[in-house]
């Protein structure tokens, strides 16, 4: 009997003591529940390749030399573009978004392209987004690029306006925009030495895009005492926040797939917003 009464009071121990650690997961589950678990598990997914612009319109603030522009026309560049079209389509997008403005008519000259027109067009537009949504057959494309709050505010408040970009010109003594401005001097010389692809996968790397976003806190970033970062968040960084507002516009569902195909410059900002943002899964480029 005795021997009896020591197992259940045994027992009634491990029970108590798996009681209680049951009752300290299910409280430590409670106090530590991921940030994740409030959102959807399934969202939609966002592939952004950044690019350099196939027309050479020079309108960035590192030119690129006539030495080191390539003709995506011509060979070898042109079979180049094909196996650069034929990567990306590994992402199967359902929805494809330009850098191009509302007012471009985009989905006009889309349907003339479907047509066979724009097909000789060195335009990263027409040789990368129409190309592939016109594979996948899609009905249209979304332009999503816009204007920024500063030229809203150059009209509104030109004295002010002018009195905050004033000696915003990139040409800043900053040491490290010195090593920035070699960095892009050096890539902008890639596409006519390797591989285009090669070239994407290097530019659209975490690496490349961590580049790229941080050029744009040297240099003129540090004039005056807040001038600087004022004037790019009303510039630069509000442009990017407009796009992706216009991509959050597009109709869509988690089920949706969009290929989203910028400028370099735009690439590594547009990555930021879409990793931090609940509604999206960011696709990295180089694990198509």
């Amino acid at each position: 009997m005795k021997g009896y009464v020591i197992i259940l009071m045994a027992v009634s121990t491990i029970i108590s003591c798996q009681k209680k650690e049951k009752e300290s997961l299910n409280e430590k589950e409670t106090r530590l529940k991921p940030f994740s678990s409030y959102y959807p598990k399934e969202k939609t997914k966002i592939l952004v390749v950044g690019t350099f612009h196939f027309s050479y319109p020079g309108l960035d603030v590192i030119k690129t030399k006539e030495t080191d522009k390539v003709d995506v026309l011509k060979e070898p560049k042109k079979s180049e573009v094909k196996e650069l079209v034929a990567y990306i389509k590994k992402f199967k997008p359902t929805k494809v978004a330009v850098e191009a403005k509302v007012n471009w008519d985009i989905n006009e000259k889309y349907k003339e392209y479907r047509k066979g027109k724009y097909r000789n067009v060195r335009n990263e537009t027409y040789q990368l987004g129409m190309c592939i949504a016109n594979d996948f057959n899609l009905d249209s494309i979304y332009p999503v690029d816009t204007k920024s709050f500063s030229d809203d505010l150059f009209k509104l408040n030109p004295k002010l306006m002018e009195d905050l970009s004033k000696d915003y010109d990139f040409n800043s003594e900053d040491p490290f925009n010195k090593m920035i401005e070699k960095s892009f001097n050096e890539a902008g010389k890639l596409p006519s030495k390797i591989n285009l692809l090669e070239y994407f996968k290097y530019t659209n790397s975490i690496e490349g895009h961590q580049n790229n976003y941080g050029a744009y806190f040297t240099g003129d970033f540090k004039l005056d005492n807040n001038r600087g970062a004022d004037f790019l968040s009303v510039w630069w960084y509000n442009r990017n926040l407009r796009i992706f507002r216009n991509i959050q516009k597009i109709d869509q569902t988690k089920e949706d797939r969009i290929l989203v195909i910028m400028g370099n410059g735009h690439a590594s900002v547009l990555r930021h917003m879409i990793e931090y943002s609940p509604e999206y899964e960011f696709v990295e480029f180089n694990n198509l």
